[in-house]
Formats: C-alpha cells, structure tokens, sequence
C-alpha cells in the first residue's frame, strides 16, 4: 500500500457506549493499533469463537500498543438485542473492553456503521493501523495464528511521523 493513497476511516455511527466513560472514536485511539469486533450476542460464531479471541488479544497485547473495541451491530431480533440485555450480556461474559451500539439503518434492518464499513454479517474483525487506516476486514471466524500475525504486522510498523527523509530523522512520538 502506498502511504499517500491511505485516508483515515471514518468514525463508528453508535448511539452510546458501555464499559466506557464516555465516547470513543478512532481519532482518539491514533498510535494504537486497533482492532473492532462487530458482532451480535446472539450470533453463535460472535459467542463461541470471536469473543473470547478478542478477549484474549487485548490481554496479551498491551492497552498503549493495541486498542481492542466492540461493535454490537444488529442486524436481526432487534427486540431482543436492546441496549439493557447487550448490558447483562457482557456482565456475564466478562467483557471489559468499551462496546459501542451501532445506529439502527435509516432505511432497512443493516445498522448504519455495518452499511458504512460494507460488512457481510458478524462477527467481522477490523483492524486499524496506528494512523487510523482500516487495514484488514475480515468475515467469520478466524484462525488464532492469522489475526495474531496480521496484529503483530501492524505493531511493527513504525509509529506515523517516526523515521527519516530528506528534512531528517524523527524520534517516535515527538513528531
């Protein structure tokens, strides 16, 4: 990928934010890597495989190097997936990563974020890289050893600014 060509993704259309102390966005998460799981609590593949291997990323990767996020992003039984159930829902499962609701479609049942990022269905991992590019969209369970890799590519890259050119060489976080 050519730098010049990569922009920012745009920020999650969400109507709030649990085991959060207010909004999170993308632009405040710049420097990290971030990964955003989408998914619905009651999707069998979200329950059984996805959430527990973003639980376990963010565990083994540092809270300064890696962002872990949630995008419950419905899409079906609306009624039974409301805010209070999604709530004891992720009481239950010991989720402590921010969750953010996504905004109902104007015009269907797709929610506006899931429309936004063009997603097949959940779960859908994304990652960004540090400079808020959407770097990976990935549908459906995926191996451990894939997401672990992809991860640790994006963590290698240097951070937005570090480097040399012809002006001279940066020092990582001073810009």
């Amino acid at each position: 990928m050519n730098a010049s060509t990569l922009h920012c993704a745009p920020e999650f259309e969400v109507s709030g934010w649990l085991n959060a102390a207010g909004p999170v966005t993308l632009a405040s998460l710049r420097g990290r890597v971030v990964a955003v799981l989408a998914f619905q609590m009651l999707c069998p593949g979200c329950v059984a495989h996805a959430l527990p291997q973003v639980k376990q990323l963010g565990q083994q990767v540092g809270r300064n190097e890696l962002a872990v996020l949630g995008l419950h992003t419905v899409f079906e039984h609306h009624e039974a997936m409301n805010e209070g159930a999604l709530a004891a829902f992720l009481h239950e499962y010991r989720i402590d990563f921010p969750v953010g609701v996504d905004r109902p479609g104007e015009e269907g049942p797709i929610p506006r974020t899931m429309e936004r990022y063009r997603m097949r269905g959940t779960p859908t991992l994304l990652l960004f890289d540090r400079r808020g590019v959407l770097r990976h969209s990935l549908f459906g369970h995926q191996p451990d050893l894939q997401v672990g890799i992809l991860v640790g590519r994006l963590l290698a890259e240097p951070e937005p600014g570090a480097g040399c050119d012809d002006g001279g060489c940066r020092i990582p976080g001073k810009g």
